[in-house]
Order: C-alpha cells, then structure tokens, then sequence
C-alpha cells in the first residue's frame, strides 16, 4: 500500500524516467527505412536481370556475373536484403521475446544466420565471376 501512495505524490516525469527510450532504436528505424529505399531500387534492377539471364543458362550467367557492375550490383542486393531482414528480426525478438536468455540466444543466431548467409552468397558471386571450380 506504502508503494501505491508514493507512486500517487511522483510527478508524470518521475514515473515515466527510466522507461523512455534506450536511444538506439532511432538508428534501426533509419537503417530499416534506408535499406527499403535501397532494396526497392535494387529488386527492380534484380527482376529486370533475372528475366534477361534466365534463358542463357550457367554459361550466360557467368558472362553476364563477369560484369563488375553487375557482381557489384547483385552483391548489394543481398547485402541489403540481409541488413534488412536482420534488422527487422532483431526488431521482432526485442518487441516480442520476454525471457532474457532467449532473447540473448535468438539476437545472436540472428547475427550469425545474417553473416553466415552473407559470407556464402559474396563468395559464391566471386566463384562464378573469377570462374573458379568450373
């Protein structure tokens, strides 16, 4: 009860103090709304070459890799695709997972899925582009 009628004398600023914002979600919400912009460009460009590489088969597909700025290009799709859906994930485990160490242990598989998954992809691009294994 003693708690009650405390909590009744603080100031709205006292209650709210401690439980405002931790300051690092302005630069997730930048990020997230930064890679959408990216992505948007960057998917159109993807569908675009897709429809022009599907009928050359691995042949026409490594011609068409052997491009830097398409390497470089697709390499950023999916580098962007990755930080975003990592973002948002991190987003969605914060938001919704209550339990400290499972929120701990999903935020680092998140880390280690989004890198791993990014690792492969950049160096599949660089195997087919330098012709490597062929």
């Amino acid at each position: 009860m003693s708690e009650f009628r405390a909590a009744q004398f603080r100031t709205a600023l006292g209650r709210a103090r401690g439980l405002g914002s931790a300051k690092h979600g302005v630069g997730h919400f930048i990020g997230q709304r930064v890679s959408a912009v990216a992505l948007l460009f960057l998917t159109l460009w993807g569908v675009a070459a897709a429809l022009s590489v599907a009928a050359g088969g691995y042949d026409g597909a490594r011609t068409w890799l052997a491009s830097p700025v398409n390497a470089a290009l697709l390499g950023l799709l999916i580098l962007a695709g990755l930080y975003h859906a990592q973002l948002g994930m991190r987003t969605i485990i914060e938001d919704y997972i209550e339990r400290p160490i499972t929120k701990a242990a999903l935020l680092i598989l998140n880390a280690f899925v989004g890198w791993g998954v990014a690792a492969l992809a950049l160096v599949s691009i660089l195997k087919v582009t330098f012709g490597a294994g062929s």
